[in-house]
């Protein structure tokens, strides 16, 4: 629009008029040159034109890649911040739990061993009675034994004594039968 306005400027002389000799008296009393004007101004359009296609353009585009980067980034932080607190509150329930059960297990552990260990007694009393059971009857068949023993033995000094005292001496049929007599006595007792 200011090109056009100086390019009529700059002509207006030539076509006449009251409007145009008031432009051109005003382009001539500041010295413009019109043709001079034109061609710096054509030189700025073309500097701004190469400025915006390959320096600004270029500039605002990188700076529109690192923006959207950055939201990206800011984005992906923000999601892993999420992640982690999920995580974090996942580590915790899965701990929990595996306190949990490591308590039962404890306690499971425990019940079982005390079971183990009350039938260990159990069976160690048992073996005991058991060994107690069989050391009576032994020391009863001892006993019974050496009753019997000190029986005969008695039997035969009973003969013998009384061998001694009839002062005759018995037949095997007569000491057999005093020896069966005195183990029926002291059987009684």
């Amino acid at each position: 629009m200011l090109s056009s306005l100086l390019f009529i400027a700059a002509t207006a002389p030539e076509h006449g008029g009251e409007a145009a000799s008031g432009i051109t008296k005003i382009v001539h009393d500041f010295g413009i040159n019109v043709p001079n004007i034109a061609a710096q101004m054509f030189s700025f359009a073309v500097v701004v034109f190469i400025l915006w296609r390959f320096g600004f353009k270029p500039v605002l585009a990188t700076l529109d890649a690192r923006r959207k980067e950055i939201e990206s980034g800011l984005k992906y932080a923000e999601e892993m911040q999420a992640k982690l607190a999920a995580t974090q509150t996942e580590s915790a329930t899965i701990l929990k739990a595996a306190q949990v059960e490591a308590n039962k297990a404890i306690e499971e552990a425990r019940k079982a061993a005390k079971e183990f260990g009350d039938k260990q007694q159990a069976d160690a009393i048992q073996r005991a009675a058991d060994l107690l059971a069989k050391a009576q009857q032994s020391i009863e068949l001892e006993h019974k034994k050496m009753l019997d023993q000190a029986r005969g033995e008695i039997a035969r000094l009973v003969v013998k004594t009384t061998e001694q005292v009839l002062a005759k001496q018995l037949s095997d049929s007569d000491r057999a039968a005093y020896n069966e007599a005195a183990t029926k006595e002291l059987s009684v007792l």
